[in-house]
């Protein structure tokens, strides 16, 4: 070519491949991820074909690793946190220490060093916030007792991590040749530039960043507001490396955090997003050509020990931990599945491990390759939640020794009259669409029992002196203890359309003639429900379109009675998909 052009032919071909393959994994249902990291393998130095420059790509990987942790600071909820404390705290940090001693002992096996041991189990105990979010939106879980537990726990995996990249550092240092340090007087050393960091941020950053955003804001221009965003972010992640020694991570977290201050956060999430997701992509294609495929016939062993780990290590710990807090099986299987995989803070702790020295190359490789088979397995492992769940919840006694609750999965409590009810209401999950029909039915003097898995909501409802079963609806025993066999009526208001149908089949069994309402998100399972007879389907999407349709239909002057017919009709359309003439 007539003039250097090495970054433009990173990017061109980073993005190009990258748009293929992440189209061609979200047609196969896998995250784009996956298809990100494949690019970065073809245009990587060990395929045949174009190779880019590794160096140009690790400094636009560094640029994606301080958006990637600015968005992250950008989101942390802290209440989001303090609502699942009491079981997210403990549960990440005992799984954390699970796998990261797993994968200590597995790496002494092979041979390796210590520090190589601590920074790979800790690489493979974290899981991917993106794949996990996307997940539970997919299963409509993501406001879900057991979604919002996930997110908890990916919270403190993500701030556990982010203490992990400020001390690997300290870790490495230890093993200079000059050996003055001891591994305490480093870490000491660490811990004092990070605590003086953060006091500054806390104390002059949470008044000054927000400040300098209004400012901005106030001047109408949204190119200089983005700009100032990204300066922001970028500013403080190289200003704190530079003046306190800590990572670019760090900084860049802090940095969204101090903006998530500002009432402009979210205008400032949204205005970096496009800047952060195109230099995130290139964080995953950089690290896809570090990969060295050879690693998966070469050391097969090993990464079936990585892919152990990650897939039932991970999973077993994580299950007995919620298990041990009181929750029910599905609860557990759930955060189960959404920790069976690994991501981006994996690749970021492998990377600057291999940089410092810490962890050998081969550890990275098979980080990498773990990470890939994890994600394109973990939508199986979402999709054997309901048959495992079904499978436990026939033999209560499996899991009687974790639970706090006498052995039993589900409890009414002491001197209830839950035995004495007939003609009742049961309400199967409490949550926005649950509430709403139970104050209904409260506010009418009806009388009706809620079954619920979550134990602050189950508490809540006995300090209001509401009939509450706390365990799965799914669960041997559980609907008999809502005397589903006496009740009138039957409402599924749980957004899981498998759980849905497991709930209905129990209920007809146990009392064939009860009048049972269901909510859905899909027409093809608003179709089922009806076909298998339930009383009413309702599908939110659908009901919220008609709300609409006919405010907008008698604003337009149209009559009551045309827009009773035309809403009807509608109703219809949606769950039979062929238009037809309404009628005059």
């Amino acid at each position: 070519m007539p003039h250097q052009s090495d970054l433009i032919a990173l990017i061109a071909m980073g993005f190009v491949l990258a748009m293929a393959f992440g189209f061609f994994a979200s047609k196969l249902r896998m995250p784009p991820l996956v298809g990100y990291l494949i690019a970065g393998i073809a245009i990587g130095p060990f395929t045949p074909g174009f190779v880019a420059d590794a160096g140009l790509a690790g400094q636009l990987a560094e640029i994606g690793v301080i958006l990637l942790m600015f968005g992250v600071g950008l989101h942390f909820s802290i209440e989001a946190l303090l609502r699942v404390r009491t079981i997210a705290l403990p549960g990440a940090v005992v799984q954390i220490t699970v796998a990261t001693l797993i994968g200590l002992a597995m790496a002494r096996w092979w041979g390796w060093s210590t520090a190589a041991g601590i920074v790979f189990g800790l690489a493979m105990s974290v899981a991917s916030t993106v794949v996990l979010l996307r997940a539970l939106e997919q299963r409509n879980e993501l406001d879900t007792e057991q979604g919002r537990i996930a997110v908890g726990w990916l919270i403190v995996e993500d701030l556990a991590m982010v203490l992990a990249l400020v001390f690997l550092p300290a870790l490495a240092s230890t093993g200079d040749a000059a050996g003055q340090n001891s591994l305490l007087t480093s870490l000491g050393v660490t811990t004092l530039k990070v605590a003086i960091f953060v006091a500054v941020m806390m104390v002059g950053g949470r008044r000054i960043v927000p400040a300098i955003l209004a400012q901005i804001a106030r001047t109408g221009s949204r190119e200089l507001f983005t700009l100032a965003v990204l300066a922001i972010a970028l500013g403080i992640a190289y200003g704190s490396a530079v003046l306190f020694d800590v990572s670019f991570a760090l900084g860049a977290f802090f940095a969204g955090v101090m903006l998530a201050e500002s009432d402009l956060s979210h205008q400032a999430a949204e205005n970096s997003l496009p800047l952060q997701d195109a230099f995130a992509v290139m964080f995953f294609v950089s690290v896809g050509m570090l990969f060295d495929p050879s690693v998966i016939l070469e050391q097969p062993l090993q990464l079936l020990g990585v892919m152990f780990v990650i897939l039932v290590g991970k999973s077993v710990a994580a299950f007995a931990i919620v298990l041990a807090f009181g929750y029910v099986a599905r609860t557990a299987l759930t955060i189960s599945a959404s920790l069976a995989q690994i991501g981006e803070f994996s690749f970021i702790l492998a990377g600057l491990g291999v940089a410092l020295g810490l962890l050998p190359p081969e550890g990275r490789d098979l980080i990498l390759a773990g990470s890939l088979l994890s994600i394109t397995l973990n939508p199986l492992a979402f999709a054997t939640i309901q048959p495992i769940a079904r499978w436990v919840n026939e033999r209560p006694g499996l899991i009687s020794w974790f639970a706090r609750q006498d052995g039993k999965l589900a409890t009414v409590p002491t001197g209830s009259k839950v035995s004495t009810l007939r003609n009742h209401a049961v309400i199967v999950g409490y949550g926005r669409v649950g509430s709403v029909v139970g104050h209904g039915l409260q506010a009418q003097g009806l009388e009706y029992v809620v079954i619920e898995m979550s134990r602050r909501v189950v508490d809540q409802l006995r300090a209001d002196k509401i009939t509450a079963v706390y365990g799965d609806a799914t669960a041997h025993g559980v609907l008999e203890l809502a005397q589903i066999e006496h009740a009138r009526l039957l409402v599924i208001a749980s957004p899981d359309g498998f759980h849905a149908r497991r709930i209905l089949e129990l209920a007809r069994a146990k009392n064939p003639k009860i009048a049972i309402v269901v909510r859905t998100h899909s027409s093809a399972e608003l179709k089922y429900l009806i076909r298998q007879g339930v009383d009413r389907a309702v599908m939110g999407e659908l009901e919220l379109a008609l709300e609409m349709t006919d405010y907008a239909l008698r604003s337009l002057g149209v009559s009551e009675e045309r827009c009773k017919l035309l809403t009807q009709w509608l109703r219809n359309e949606g769950v039979a998909g062929s238009p037809k003439d309404p009628g005059a």
